[in-house]
């Protein structure tokens, strides 16, 4: 090889090593736009998405420099979420983060391709959304927010333990939010095992009046606040209307409890949610989503709220406080 060929040869390797160098760069230097879809109000969950945010910092993705989030509120309002989702498609967002099942069931419904990373669907396999936790098998993965459905039959028995004569047990639900299917499911199978009579009554809020005359009206011994996400920018009200009407919440957030409600067995949502900023990591990396196992919660905490108990003239059997994680005075 005489000398100008060797410096022609050496002038092609270099150029194909800095082939993918380049390449690297222009992608370090890209600005993702992610969609956040959810179906509450922002203020009903800025602990939690807070936790989202610093967990995205600590893994290098910075809001404003080279991430900008399109934030879809639905406020309370399920029917929304199929036009908010479908907006965030015609934009193109590169990924779109859907917070509890409902969410997740309308990015699904808008995009087969664009990966959705959710948070907090009780049951992904049974809802459709992924083919099993292992293998997701689409363009969706992330966490859910139970190890099983399992978990509300327990919450039930938790319940039960407190309040030993309670036979009608009402569950608030909204019609509107077809994600908590499931957990009405798994509800009425511990009731039959518990001999309790299961009391539905839909409300979609922000009224609730007429959902707990109706609870009252059919004697209910004590409440059980079913997991829709619709029902946490109206939390306090919950509470309030349940003291009022003194009667015993179980519920599926710890926040309805800090507002008030009697107890909840649940995970810690601003622990878990920032979980889910690890497959955002991931998939921006270039992860696909159907490679991704879904990530289930190991562990659940009972928060009780002594002053509300007080407030309702119930005593919390000393068992029950001594397994409470969280006991508010």
């Amino acid at each position: 090889m005489n000398r100008r060929n060797a410096g022609l040869a050496l002038l092609a390797l270099l150029a194909a090593g800095a082939a993918p160098l380049a390449a690297k760069a222009q992608q370090a230097g890209k600005i993702y736009r992610i969609g956040y879809l959810s179906t509450p109000t922002r203020e009903s969950v800025e602990r939690g998405l807070d936790a989202f945010l610093r967990k995205l910092r600590e893994l290098g993705w910075v809001e404003g420099q080279n991430l900008i989030i399109e934030y879809r509120w639905a406020e309370g309002k399920v029917e929304r979420l199929p036009d908010l989702a479908a907006d965030l498609v015609r934009r193109k967002v590169d990924l779109i983060v859907a917070p509890a099942g409902s969410a997740v069931l309308a990015a699904k419904n808008a995009t087969s391709s664009i990966p959705i990373v959710m948070i907090f669907p009780s049951d992904p396999v049974e809802m459709g959304l992924v083919a099993s936790l292992r293998r997701p098998g689409g363009n969706i993965t992330g966490t859910t927010y139970t190890a099983g459905s399992e978990i509300f039959g327990k919450q039930l028995q938790i319940l039960k333990e407190a309040i030993p004569h309670a036979s009608r047990v009402a569950v608030l639900l909204n019609p509107a939010d077809l994600s908590i299917v499931n957990q009405g499911k798994e509800l009425e199978a511990a009731a039959r095992s518990l001999h309790i009579r299961l009391q539905k009554v839909e409300a979609r809020g922000p009224e609730f009046e007429s959902a707990f005359a109706a609870m009252a009206r059919d004697r209910a011994d004590a409440l059980v606040v079913s997991g829709s996400s619709t029902f946490l920018p109206h939390r306090t009200r919950i509470a309030e209307l349940a003291v009022k009407g003194r009667l015993p919440t179980m519920c599926n957030f710890r926040e309805i409890v800090e507002a008030g409600g009697l107890m909840a067995y649940a995970i810690n949502m601003a622990e878990f949610v920032g979980r889910a900023a690890v497959y955002v990591d991931k998939i921006l990396k270039g992860a696909k989503p159907a490679d991704l196992p879904v990530e289930q919660p190991t562990k659940f905490g009972l928060t009780i709220n002594l002053k509300t108990a007080k407030a309702i003239g119930l005593t919390i059997p000393q068992s029950l406080l001594a397994r409470a994680d969280a006991v508010i005075q």
